[in-house]
Formats: C-alpha cells, structure tokens, sequence
C-alpha cells in the first residue's frame, strides 16, 4: 500500500473514503460539531494542492430508504465549502456520477450522495424475511451486488484514498471490497487514518500501567478481535452500551428486551473466562437507565443490569455505574476507549458516555515536575490531573456540548523539544512561581490564578486543535 504524503495527486482523480457522519441542528439542520470534517482536511487539501481532483464519499445516519432526505449529505456541503475554501460540486445519486466525473477538472471537489441510500454499501438487506433460510439466501445475493457497487465506485477514479477512521474496521463497500479494485500503487490511506494509527500504535506499545481499556458500543461480535488483542497488554477491561446484556444474559442475568447477540453468548463468557485466566479485571455495568422504547421520548427507569425489567431495555449506564468507572480510570496512567456507554445520540441516555469523557480526578498535592502526571493534560479538566488519554472514534461521538471529538491524544510530543505538552518553551514565558515551564504545570494558588488560566487554556487550544495540525 503506498503511502499518502509521498504520493503525487497530479492530474488524478482520487475517490476518498470520508466518514462526514455528522451531527445536525434539529430546528435549522445546520451541522453542530464539524469535527469530523475538520478532520478530513489535510488529505482532501494534499490531494488538490496535488493537481488531482477529488471525489467524496460518505455515510449519514442508517436510512431504511433510497433516497431519505433526513439524511442526504446535500445538508452538509456548506460546511465543507467554508472549512475546505473551495466551492464543492454535488452528485445526487451515488451510481450516477458518470457525467459529473467526467467533467471534473484539476483541483475540484465532488461530493456523492450518501452511500447508505443503497443497502448494497453495508451489505445488510433492509426486508422482513420469513425464515432464517430465506435471509441467509437473501444476504448472498446481496453480497454479489455489493461487488458491483464497490466496482462502480472504483471506476469514478485513478487511486482510491481510506480516510474515514469511524468505518474502517467494517466490510462494507466502500470501506474494503471496493479497495480490491485497485492495485497496491493506487490505494492508501490518508492522513487520519494513519495519525491514528501511529498514535494507537504509541498507546498500545508504550503505555504506562495501569492501563485501562473501555469497551462500547452494539455488538460484541464487532469487538472481539479488539478485545482479545487487548487482554494480553491491559490490567483493566470496562465493558459498556448495548454489548453490555450479551455477557449480562451470559452470566444468567434477566436482561428485559435489551439488545443482546444469543449466538454469542459462549464467546461473552469465553472473553471472561480468558481476562480472569490473564489477571485482567474486568467492569460490566452493575445498573442502567432503562426505556420502554427505543426513542428519544421513552419512559425510564433505573435497575440493576441483571434485573432488567420485562418488556424494557437498558440504553445506558447510570450512577453506579459511572461512579465505578470513573474511579477505575482516575486510578489508571493509560486509557484507550472505543465505543459509548449508551445510545448517546438521545439526550436521555447519553448522561453515561458524557460522564465517562469528562471524569474529573480529585485534586492532590502537585507531582514533581519531571513527573508523567505534570504533563498530561485532557481537554475539559479544570485542575485535575488527567492520565494519558486516548479515545478512539465511536461512532458519531457527541461527548458534550462543548467538547465533542472522536479522538483527541491528550498530549502530542513536540519534535523541536521533546515537550510531552507540545508547547514550545520560547512561546510560553514563565510568569509566576506555579507558571513554569512546560510539562510542570502547578494548579493556581492565590495571585497566580491568571496567569495559570492562561497555560491552561493554551494546553487546552492544543489538545482541541490536535487533527488540525
């Protein structure tokens, strides 16, 4: 596979695979959280300032049809123009782009419309089956479809660019058959992808113990080579959202309606039996925040996980819960963090993930400079002292109001000064006693308190603006 920043775009059309998966405003359908746009820049931009022309493709959402206004990418495409500073073309059928392909000249950008319009992308079919037969054949003949749309997709471009990091672990077709249309020279991945990667890469080799992982999301079926790669580097396992009620009901838990993979019940109790064997400690939720519906204005209640009420279903973690876990990860030097705690995406059962992306540590006495503790900052802590943090992409992360990032490296080692906080020393000018150097940051005493403010908030400036850079 080649690699990106060594690649010449000119004269190319490149289709990128981009995750554009994001948020709108309810009431103006404006985009809240640019995020993940923001994050496809750097490869987008190498690809124009190139010579080449590139050719965008994404999800929004999980539509049932084709097309679904809720969920075109057409809403989107003013944010992108602001963000990228170019005007952006639009296809409004994914498999119909010919003629707009054709007619791209260096240097401009089309944007097709969303890929899950057609059930081929996923490979899913979106019918009521009768008998498991039927689907199973049903599902078959799908997957020969998708060959066909990954190959339609290919022929829109020279050289096919991975840079949507949220999708990258699933076999859908523009995420991996479509790479079988293109040979080693001319598909990469691109700049996310591979900062990703490194930092990933980074965490797992060098992490400091304890280290803690925490494991979210639908399906245990979609984590299991995560966490099986996992048990053999990490000293904690926090298990949270829907995955929760397979290893609940696993154990002989009474779990209500709540999601739960039956088929793979003896894989949930032989990940526990494998973490147990290996001295790992593994945390499920011991209580939720139940809904008689899977919608944003269900009724809820609050029980134990393992006495999940008949006819409800748990969608998120409550205080118990939230209190175990914060508690796990204050006492950790290393966290890497996969998936929600719950269905984040409704303000009712988003409290779990929120609080697990904004746990606050108590306040003690101030470590040593020379100490990992002085430099490691996680965006949102006032005078706490964070762990090294890492939290990868769970799909549409909405963490807060005020911080929503699907992945942010709490500190970045500047390479001029190997300064764990990625501020150079000749930009930040000691004001005080508590205002030192960087990576001795002292929590403000007294007078002092403006100057640390400042320091903070340049450590915070710097974490938020980490996939910019």
């Amino acid at each position: 596979m080649t690699a990106i920043d060594s690649f010449n775009f000119n004269g190319k059309k490149a289709i990128i695979r981009v995750d554009f998966n994001v948020p709108l405003n309810k009431e103006t359908g404006a985009v809240s959280d640019d995020t993940r746009i923001r994050g496809a820049l750097p490869t987008i931009k190498k690809v124009l300032a190139d010579g080449g022309c590139a050719i965008l493709m994404s999800h929004m959402g999980r539509p049932k049809q084709n097309p679904d206004p809720k969920y075109s990418l057409k809403q989107i495409i003013s944010a992108i123009e602001s963000n990228l500073g170019t005007k952006v073309q639009f296809c409004d059928d994914c498999m119909k782009a010919d003629a707009q392909v054709a007619a791209l000249k260096p240097g401009e950008v089309l944007l097709l419309e969303n890929l899950r319009f057609y059930e081929e992308e996923e490979g899913k079919p979106r019918a009521e089956f009768a008998t498991d037969e039927e689907k199973a054949a049903a599902k078959k003949e799908l997957k020969e479809k998708q060959k066909e749309f990954a190959k339609k997709l290919a022929s829109y471009a020279d050289v096919y660019v991975n840079d949507a990091f949220g999708t990258a672990h699933r076999a859908h077709g523009s995420t991996a058959v479509i790479a079988d249309y293109f040979d080693e020279s001319s598909k990469m991945f691109g700049f996310l992808i591979n900062s990703e990667l490194k930092a990933m890469d980074k965490v797992l080799n060098e992490a400091q113990k304890p280290f803690t992982a925490i494991m979210g999301g639908a399906k245990v079926s979609d984590k299991i080579m995560i966490i099986e790669n996992l048990l053999d580097r990490v000293q904690n396992l926090i298990i949270g959202g829907g995955m929760t009620y397979t290893f609940i009901k696993a154990l002989g838990g009474k779990i209500g309606k709540s999601l739960c993979e039956d088929d793979k019940l003896e894989l949930a109790k032989g990940l526990l039996d494998k973490a147990k064997a290996k001295g790992v400690q593994v945390y499920l939720p011991v209580d939720a925040v139940n809904a008689d519906d899977f919608n944003a204005e269900a009724n809820t209640c609050v029980s134990k996980t393992n006495e999940t009420p008949d006819g409800w279903m748990g969608l998120d973690i409550a205080d118990e819960s939230i209190k175990t876990f914060s508690e796990v990860i204050a006492n950790s030097k290393t966290v890497l963090w996969n998936g929600p705690m719950g269905v984040f995406e409704m303000d009712k059962f988003a409290k779990g993930t929120s609080a697990i992306a904004q746990w606050h540590r108590p306040r003690p006495t101030a470590p040593s400079p020379s100490s990992a503790a002085a430099t490691r900052w996680l965006p949102s802590t006032r005078t706490s002292w964070p762990t090294r943090f890492r939290m990868c992409r769970p799909a549409a992360a909405q963490c807060s109001n005020t911080w929503k990032a699907k992945s942010c490296l709490a500190s970045r080692p500047s390479a001029a000064t190997n300064d764990p906080t990625g501020l150079r020393p000749d930009r930040i000018k000691p004001q005080s006693p508590t205002h030192r150097a960087p990576g001795s940051f002292v929590p403000p005493t007294g007078n002092d308190d403006r100057a640390a403010k400042k320091k903070l908030h340049q450590v915070r400036a710097r974490c938020r603006n980490y996939w910019l850079k």
